[in-house]
């Protein structure tokens, strides 16, 4: 995952001060990209009335996450992700950052990865032949199957994939840059839950290890026990909350627009226009760590910067018809899993899947409709999703 805290508003300020738009609006949540290009009339970085910069192109938010003088900044809630003690290496700048997500990546590598392709194949089979005439894709389909691919990566027991869910939504939703009390509350709850429960398998596994990514990292030195907990709270929320909204969103965008039958013929173009044309991810932030100018505009040091993903993968002058969902498109350089050192660890993992999904379904039931064309978002800012699909088998 991308996202990160931007800042807290004020009774002075509102959530649309803060950010330039209104979250909370239900035809914003609806459709952003109305809002987002009317944001890029305001320039390529401008702030604010509650202080926040926001790049609106692809060449400022390019910038932004590849300069080094721009780092992390701690995550949300007074510089901390929710219910976190010890930060994972999401929130973190080098050398920390570096220590830690290499010590992570080399169970990441495309070709580690590819040894899984046949379980996901399976899996996904399983799940689409599993589907009835009508049903709810989120929960039948872009749930289960990113949550447990991930949960046997990490050696998690298939018993325990139901409870995970509550726990990831909560964290998912503490990662957005305005949340009420309650709301962090709620996501440090989960934080802790989720702690108590991957205390205990680290202690299963460390007595008795199995060929899987959690065994391998209690046998690492150099992670601290906090360290650990930490990474494997973000492994899991990060492995599967993004995929779940690139399947949804590519079902429901596919099928609105009645080309899913190409996702089985040319897949990997399928994923990549899905994940620019609406990605799971919206926007991410960074804390500028000197005085910095970017774009022909002074960035005091401390100053937050928001890059707008969802309007950088809509610049026109990066990509002809920006707002036409053409699976036809040659895959181009979106921003769907960031840039630079925070580059997202498991985009190559959340494209197999994606890809093989979307392919699967589409082989299956050419013919999917949707059951109603507006379905429900969940809340989240950051991470755009779906709250459910419904969806039933046409023709064909």
């Amino acid at each position: 995952m991308n996202g990160d805290d931007a800042t807290s508003a004020t009774p002075a300020t509102s959530a649309a001060d803060v950010l330039g738009f209104d979250p909370f609006d239900p035809e914003f949540r609806r459709d952003p990209y109305v809002r987002y290009r009317e944001m890029s009339d305001q320039g390529a970085l401008f702030r604010t009335p509650g202080g926040l910069f926001v790049a609106t192109t692809y060449e400022l938010c390019a910038a932004l996450l590849r300069d080094p003088r721009f780092g992390r900044g701690g995550g949300p809630v007074n510089g901390r992700a929710a219910g976190e003690p010890v930060q994972s290496f999401l929130w973190m700048d080098p050398p920390d950052h570096t220590r830690l997500r290499g010590l992570v990546s080399r169970a990441f590598t495309p070709r580690m990865l590819e040894r899984l392709r046949p379980r996901v194949e399976a899996l996904t089979a399983e799940l689409v032949d599993a589907l009835p005439e009508e049903a709810d894709l989120v929960s039948g389909l872009a749930y289960p199957l990113p949550v447990m691919v991930i949960s046997e990566m990490l050696g998690v027991p298939a018993e325990d994939y139901t409870r995970f869910r509550d726990w990831s939504e909560s964290l998912a939703r503490g990662l957005d840059p305005i949340l009420t009390d309650d709301l962090a509350a709620e996501s440090g709850r989960a934080g802790m839950e989720f702690r108590a429960y991957f205390s205990e398998l680290i202690a299963i596994r460390r007595a008795d290890p199995g060929d899987d990514l959690l065994s391998a990292l209690t046998q690492v030195s150099e992670l601290t026990e906090g360290e650990l907990l930490a990474t494997c709270v973000l492994l899991l929320v990060a492995g599967h909350e993004t995929t779940v909204n690139l399947i949804a969103n590519g079902v429901l965008n596919l099928t609105r627009h009645g080309l899913l039958k190409h996702a089985a013929v040319r897949p990997k173009q399928v994923v990549e226009e899905v994940l620019r044309y609406d990605p799971p991810v919206q926007l991410t932030s960074r804390q500028a760590l000197v005085d910095v100018e970017l774009g022909g505009v002074a960035v005091p040091k401390g100053a937050k910067v928001m890059a707008l993903i969802g309007a950088a993968n809509r610049d026109p002058a990066v990509f002809p018809d920006p707002d036409r969902f053409d699976v036809t498109r040659e895959p181009g350089r979106h921003l769907a899993f960031g840039l630079g050192i925070h580059f997202c660890l498991g985009a190559t993992l959340a494209r197999m899947e994606g890809e093989i999904a979307l392919s699967a379904l589409a082989a299956a039931a050419p013919g999917l409709e949707l059951v109603e064309e507006h379905p429900p978002y969940k809340g989240n800012l950051v991470l755009r999703g779906l709250a459910e699909l419904r969806v039933r088998r046409g023709r064909g």
